[in-house]
């Protein structure tokens, strides 16, 4: 055998034994025993308190801090030295994964939270999962848009001028006609507008997707700031005070402890992303319109000859996914804040990454934005309890997590084949 066979033989035989879940694992191993270390040793000897209320009062979770930090962080290398076997079945990589990253979150909150000042020892469990949740709505609704866009073969990079028009109209709308429901319509038709421009010069002029859909951020950051300043600063009571969609508590379901006040005393932005990530996934997987929009996103050439209108379906998608992120912007500006310049803030690219993290599914999205909206809401609160790691990093969270989950977790994923590809009609 030759020398340049032996060595393509020994290539080989490398990558097939440092597979994604053996190089997952090392890295699960190597973080867990140092969260088991280090976390350890700075964690002091005070209870970490996870109290099941919005305060310091009621039943809590209580564990030694010191304790807490090495137990859970070996509980991560464990679960990471399961992977570097290589013995379990492909389905237990996300499980195991899931415990190596909450294993690690767990051992950091225990340092962080025994080591709070005293009467700030304890993390109220309903706040975090509320504030989550808040601030995942945008990131939901944001990488939904994703989906539709992107399952039909055009890439969505304007997510964030979507998010912003979005926010835009639902204020200046819903301020002029004190109407918050009128103001989500606007809202919606805000996010719309930015896709039709997508959809005219991808699909009918051909243009390069990614340069387009950052033309059109731009375009939406300049035209929401151009008329902010003439209009909404000068006379913010005319046009910047828009209504709010109180909360709607469901009997029942909202007395739940911990989720109840979380999740069933939301607004009409948390109820309707759930519903509609719901909605699209099955729509997507169970019904025509799914089973055509993959095949357009997969084969368009395959999917024009058996009679599926293959632009005509990707300008509907794409105008759809505008109008879902214009709402999700609608979240911002009808729920919680008036609009201000660029307020998004980077949150449609965060989107994207987790449209990507979620492996375009609705509920994969749904995970991701989750996940990043945690990331968020454990800044605030690390802040909140004036804790030893500086500001600057507590705010670069929600993108450290964002880079590290993209980058690091998600290993080989495959885009939808036609993502990205304008169709010419024969």
């Amino acid at each position: 055998m030759s020398t340049m066979a032996v060595e393509d033989v020994a290539v080989v035989v490398r990558q097939g034994f440092w597979t994604r879940d053996r190089r997952v694992g090392v890295g699960a191993v190597l973080l867990g025993l140092l969260a088991a270390a280090f976390f350890g040793a700075l964690a002091t000897g005070a209870d970490a308190r996870f109290t099941l209320s919005e305060d310091a009062g009621g039943a809590a979770l209580a564990i030694n801090g010191t304790f807490g930090a090495t137990l859970f962080g070996l509980v991560a290398a464990a679960a990471g030295a399961v992977l570097l076997t290589g013995r379990p079945a492909r389905r237990w990589f996300v499980p195991l994964l899931g415990v190596a990253v909450v294993g690690i979150v767990l051992s950091f909150l225990c340092w962080q939270v025994s080591a709070a000042p005293d009467g700030q020892n304890f993390m109220p469990l309903v706040n975090i999962l509320r504030g989550t949740f808040i601030l995942a709505l945008p990131l939901i609704f944001g990488a939904l848009a994703g989906v539709l866009c992107e399952r039909s073969g055009v890439v969505n990079v304007a997510i964030e001028g979507q998010l912003l028009m979005g926010a835009f109209f639902g204020a200046l709308i819903g301020t002029l006609t004190a109407s918050a429901w009128i103001g989500l319509v606007a809202a919606a038709f805000g996010g719309a507008l930015i896709s039709l421009l997508l959809a005219v010069f991808t699909i009918r002029y051909l243009v390069d997707q990614v340069v387009m859909g950052i033309v059109l951020n731009l375009l939406a950051l300049g035209l929401t700031g151009f008329l902010y300043e003439r209009l909404m600063q000068t006379d913010a009571a005319k046009y910047n005070q828009p209504p709010r969609f109180e909360a709607w508590p469901i009997p029942v379901l909202s007395d739940i402890p911990v989720l109840g006040p979380a999740l069933f005393r939301g607004n009409i932005f948390l109820y309707l992303a759930l519903i509609l990530v719901l909605v699209i996934h099955v729509a997507l997987f169970r019904t025509r319109w799914g089973l055509r929009t993959r095949a357009v996103g997969e084969h368009p050439t395959a999917a024009d000859t058996l009679g599926v209108k293959v632009l005509a379906l990707r300008y509907r998608n794409v105008l759809l996914g505008g109008m879902v992120a214009g709402i999700g912007g609608a979240s911002y500006t009808l729920a919680l804040y008036t609009f201000s310049k660029n307020m998004i803030g980077g949150k449609g690219f965060i989107a994207l990454a987790a449209l990507i993290f979620g492996r375009w599914s609705p509920t994969g999205a749904l995970l991701a934005a989750l996940f990043f909206g945690f990331a968020d809401q454990l800044g605030t609160y690390l802040s909140a309890i004036n804790s030893s790691i500086p500001s600057e990093f507590l705010a670069m969270l929600p993108y450290l997590a964002t880079l590290l989950a993209v980058a690091g977790l998600v290993g080989k994923v495959r885009a939808p084949a036609a993502d990205g590809k304008p169709y010419i009609k024969g």
